[in-house]
C-alpha cells in the first residue's frame, strides 16, 4: 500500500462528513438492489413463472451479499482504524486478508450455486417450471458470483479512505450495464431467464474490473500490492468479529424470506409469493438510506477512533443515531398511512 496523507475523515465537520459518506453509499446500495429488480422486470415479459423464479432467487442472492458485506464491513472497519493510527503495516494485512477471505467465500458459493440450486427452489415451490427457471438462474448468478464479491471488496477499500463517490460510480456502471445487456441476452439472443443471469454476472465482472483497475492504478490512495502476502489468523479473527453483526442481520433477513415463501405456498400459491416479492422490494428500498447512514458512519467512527479523536467519534455516533431514528420513524408513518402507494411502485395488479 502507498503511504497516505490525512484525509477528510479526520478533518471534515461530522455532519458534513456523514452526509458526504452516506450519500454515495445509499446510491450504491440502491443500484445494487436494481440487479434483481431489473431482472424481474424483464423476465416478467416472458411469463409469470419466470418472474417468480427470479424473485425466489432473491434470498439466495441476499445471502451471497451478506457474506461479501460481512467480510467487507469487518475489513473496512479494521482498515479505517489502522489508517487513523497511521499503521500502514496493519493496513496491508487487513487488505490482503480481506481479499483472501473474499476469494475463499466466492469459491464456496460457486460450489453451492451449482449443487444446491434445485433443492433450494423445491423447498419454496412445487411448480416444476419455476424450479427449472430458478435453477438455471441461480447456477449462473451464484455460481459466477466472483465479480460480485470482488466488486464489494473493492468498494470497501475505497470507502475506507473516504472515496465513497468512486464506489458509487462502480456500482452505477454495473447496474446500467445490466439494464443494457438484459434485453439483449433475454430477447435478442433468446436465452430467457439464463440470459438475465448471464447479463447480471457480466455486469458485476465489469464493475469489479473497474474497481480493481483503479486500485492498482496511480491515482489510488490505497494501492493494492499483495507481494509476499500470507493469511494472518489474528487478522481473520478481527475482521470476522467486526463484520459478524452485519452478516447476522443480512443472514436472518434471508432466512425470514425463505421461510415466508415456503409457508405461503400452502395458503396462496404463487400469488402470495408475488405479494411477498413486492413487499420485500418496498422494504429493501425503504431501509437502504438508514443502512447507508450506518455504513458510512462506521468508516468515519473507526478512523477517528484509531486516530484517538474521541470527541469526533462520539459526535459521529450521536449524529448517526439521531438521523437513523428520525428517518425510520418517518418511513414507518408514511408506509402505515399510504401502503397502496408504495405497492403500486412495483405492481399495478389490483389483486
Amino acid at each position: 500500500m502507498s503511504s497516505l496523507k490525512e484525509n477528510k475523515m479526520g478533518t471534515m465537520p461530522i455532519g458534513k462528513l456523514l452526509a458526504n459518506m452516506a450519500g454515495p453509499v445509499m446510491i450504491s446500495m440502491l443500484f445494487q438492489a436494481l440487479y434483481n429488480i431489473v431482472d424481474s422486470v424483464f423476465v416478467a415479459r416472458l411469463s409469470q413463472d419466470a418472474m417468480n423464479a427470479v424473485s425466489l432467487a432473491f434470498p439466495l442472492q441476499t445471502l451471497c451479499i451478506a457474506f461479501a458485506v460481512g467480510t467487507g464491513v469487518g475489513m473496512n472497519a479494521l482498515l479505517a482504524r489502522s489508517l487513523g493510527e497511521k499503521n500502514m503495516q496493519a493496513v496491508d494485512r487487513a487488505a490482503g486478508t480481506g481479499l483472501f477471505l473474499t476469494l475463499c467465500t466466492a469459491a464456496v458459493f460457486a460450489v453451492l450455486g451449482f449443487s444446491l440450486a434445485t433443492p433450494f427452489f423445491r423447498f419454496q415451490t412445487e411448480n416444476a417450471q419455476i424450479i427449472a427457471y430458478g435453477s438455471d438462474y441461480v447456477m449462473i448468478c451464484i455460481g459466477g458470483s466472483l465479480g460480485l464479491f470482488l466488486q464489494i471488496y473493492g468498494e470497501r477499500l475505497l470507502q475506507s479512505t473516504g472515496r465513497t463517490d468512486l464506489s458509487m460510480i462502480s456500482q452505477i456502471a454495473g447496474a446500467v450495464c445490466n439494464i443494457v445487456l438484459d434485453p439483449i441476452f433475454i430477447f435478442a439472443l433468446h436465452l430467457g431467464v439464463r440470459g438475465a443471469a448471464i447479463a447480471t454476472v457480466l455486469s458485476q465482472l465489469l464493475s469489479a474490473a473497474w474497481v480493481v483497475k483503479f486500485l492498482t492504478g496511480k491515482k489510488a490512495e490505497l494501492k493494492l500490492d499483495f507481494r509476499g502476502f500470507r493469511p494472518d489468523c489474528q487478522c481473520i479473527q478481527r475482521i470476522t468479529v467486526l463484520g459478524i453483526a452485519s452478516f447476522v442481520m443480512s443472514f436472518t433477513d434471508t432466512l425470514v424470506q425463505v421461510a415466508c415463501n415456503a409457508t405461503l405456498r400452502n395458503f396462496g400459491g404463487d400469488l402470495y409469493i408475488s405479494v411477498m416479492t413486492v413487499l420485500n422490494s418496498v422494504r429493501q428500498i425503504a431501509q437502504t438510506p438508514v443502512l447507508a447512514i450506518a455504513d458510512g458512519a462506521s468508516t468515519a467512527i473507526s478512523y477517528n477512533y484509531g486516530a484517538r479523536l474521541y470527541r469526533r467519534t462520539r459526535d459521529a455516533i450521536r449524529f448517526m443515531t439521531q438521523i437513523a431514528i428520525g428517518y425510520t420513524m418517518l418511513v414507518w408513518i408514511l408506509v402505515s398511512l399510504f401502503p397502496a402507494l408504495f405497492i403500486r411502485i412495483f405492481n399495478q395488479d389490483a389483486e
